[in-house]
């Protein structure tokens, strides 16, 4: 019987922008030493799941969580799982672009000169339809709000609806289908740490 899919969606760990808040979207910084140490802390969580392709953000900060929880050496690059492109936006927090548009909420305005909703739509489903073509368990290595994005369109939710799951660093979230319904597309873990253990149907 052909495993069926399964997707293990693993956000970067902590970097100095996740910190304070900045937007990072094409800068390319590297883990904390901390984000580090979260990074090492999930080789032990996934080294008892045998993976049939593992894909990595072309970033710094996902390819390091990725060689750090030693799945480096089998992976390869999948630009599809880059994060949300911030456009001007790039490296300010929500707070200072609130001075130049009060109202913006990303998930509604997108960015200037980068990314808007219909377009980071558009690039995860165009990852999903490459992703149904594998079979089991997958890989993926991105970031937080490309991963709320990501998680919506595979439920069939419009990508606006992505601001209702958070996603923390060094997270890791499950994405598959029902058991006895095997068309039908779940969310079967979201948000787990390393030290909480794997549980997905």
């Amino acid at each position: 019987m052909t495993p069926k899919l399964q997707l293990y969606f693993i956000r970067h760990g902590e970097t100095a922008w996740s910190l304070t808040g900045q937007h990072t979207g094409r800068t390319d910084l590297p883990l904390t030493p901390h984000g580090e140490a979260m990074a090492r802390q999930l080789k032990a969580t996934l080294q008892g799941t045998p993976f049939s392709a593992v894909l990595t953000s072309p970033r710094l900060r996902a390819r390091a969580t990725c060689d750090a929880a030693g799945l480096g050496a089998a992976s390869r690059i999948e630009p599809s799982l880059a994060e949300w492109d911030y456009g001007d936006y790039e490296g300010l927090r929500t707070s200072e672009i609130h001075t130049l548009h009060p109202t913006w909420d990303v998930w509604k305005d997108g960015c200037p000169n980068g990314e808007m909703p219909a377009d980071a739509s558009a690039r995860a489903d165009r990852l999903i339809a490459g992703l149904l073509e594998l079979t089991g368990n997958v890989a993926l290595f991105s970031h937080g709000q490309f991963g709320r994005a990501l998680a919506a369109r595979w439920i069939g939710l419009p990508v606006t609806e992505g601001q209702h799951f958070a996603i923390a660093p060094a997270s890791i979230s499950v994405l598959g289908f029902e058991t006895d319904h095997p068309h039908r597309r779940v969310i079967a873990l979201w948000n787990a740490t390393a030290s909480g253990g794997l549980r997905a149907q």
